[in-house]
């Protein structure tokens, strides 16, 4: 029997609406499976991706470009990962040292690893030392889209903590690549600026956060969540525009509302806080979780979609590849073993790459890529450490036991 080809050349309104449905779906089951196996989500996503491309191929059907969605799709997932996460974040005095830890872990195994990588990309290459660090972050950042919906079930220290790393190694590695992106020449000046840029975006973030929660207490339309999380896109988006770090904001916000109830100044509860407060965030973190998971579903088979698995083999590809995780999973246990730590397991392997390396890596403008790192480099590095996530998590849970 002949599989008649041109009558699945193009998609119809009906067949992309059951692609679509039947996507969220598996990606639900995804997410039970996740958590009873350990294997994350994202994996079976992005093989999805791949297993749908080959069905394209095999039935004829054309295959759409998703250059131009896929960098939106993954920023506005970015954004609303990020909120949900410190939506659920509780500040309490005796967190300040977790706190603390986790932002410095976050610094400097990131800036380390950057170092690191940019002097193997040189060495191979030949490259500015600038180009190659430009060109190291995206591999030097975990990936908080990836790590903080797999430790859901892990001990609620070490997820607190995996949570404010992940979260602090996005915001301080864009921060980071935007200052390298900017700034190819490196003097005072460069570091004058970038101190302008915290100082703003702190500023922001403050008049924000107040503006937003006075906003919030007065509106008396039923629709009120989603215009709350379309001005965050819009002030993020316009943040962007003027070159700051814009996803400080977004963390400052979930982390201010999250904990708002908690200020015990009189004049501030009595402006500021209201009646079904408590309520109304309930419902803003799930609609917030809910979105976010729609985002990364699509997000992660489209990338999936867009690689040719036979091209992943490539030799080169693969030694680079195996470099690259080496110098990640080293500096992050040196630092780990110099800071005291003692129970490593499942923080040392919980360090994936994924959405945000994504973006970065499609944020080099083309004149200061190395053409010799492509797609697939980064996808091998972040299907390991995402497998390698797997084991950690799963060594944990039989620790656990």
């Amino acid at each position: 029997m002949t599989v008649n080809t041109v009558s699945f050349k193009y998609m119809d309104t009906n067949t992309v609406l059951i692609v679509l449905s039947s996507l969220a779906i598996f990606s639900y089951i995804f997410e039970l499976l996740a958590k009873s196996t350990r294997i994350p989500s994202v994996l079976m996503l992005l093989f999805t991706g791949m297993g749908i491309h080959y069905l394209t191929v095999y039935f004829g059907i054309e295959q759409p470009d998703f250059s131009r969605i896929l960098p939106t799709l993954g920023t506005i997932g970015l954004i609303m990962i990020v909120f949900e996460g410190a939506l659920e974040l509780k500040f309490e005095q005796s967190k300040i040292k977790l706190i603390r830890r986790a932002f410095f872990s976050a610094l400097f195994i990131l800036l380390i690893t950057a170092l690191t990588i940019s002097i193997l990309f040189q060495y191979m290459t030949g490259e500015k030392f600038s180009v190659c660090f430009l060109n190291a972050i995206p591999y030097s950042i975990i990936s908080s889209a990836i790590a903080i919906p797999s430790v859901a079930s892990i001990n609620k220290e070490k997820k607190e903590f995996i949570i404010y790393e992940s979260s602090f190694s996005d915001i301080i590695g864009i921060m980071v690549f935007n200052f390298s992106l900017n700034n190819q020449i490196i003097d005072f000046g460069s570091f004058l600026h970038l101190g302008v840029d915290i100082t703003g975006i702190l500023l922001i973030s403050a008049v924000f956060c107040i503006l937003l929660l006075y906003t919030l207490g007065r509106l008396t339309h039923h629709v009120k969540f989603f215009l709350i999380i379309s001005i965050l896109l819009l002030v993020y988006g316009t943040g962007k525009l003027l070159h700051l770090s814009s996803l400080v904001i977004v963390l400052a916000l979930g982390l201010f509302l999250s904990n708002a109830d908690q200020v015990k100044h009189p004049k501030f509860r009595k402006v500021l806080l209201y009646e079904s407060f408590g309520k109304d965030m309930h419902q803003l973190l799930q609609i917030s979780s809910e979105t976010a998971f729609v985002l990364r579903t699509f997000f992660f088979v489209i990338f999936g979609f867009t690689i040719v698995f036979t091209e992943l083999l490539v030799k080169e590809t693969l030694i680079i590849a195996v470099m690259v995780l080496a110098i990640i999973y080293i500096v992050r246990l040196v630092y780990f073993l110099l800071m005291a730590r003692k129970d490593l397991i499942p923080e040392i392997f919980i360090t994936p790459r994924g959405l945000i390396s994504v973006l970065l890596f499609f944020s080099i403008p083309d004149e200061l890529q190395i053409e010799f790192l492509g797609k697939n480099l980064l996808f091998v590095v972040i299907l390991a450490t995402s497998l390698f996530m797997t084991f950690g998590l799963i060594s944990a849970k039989r620790e656990t036991k």
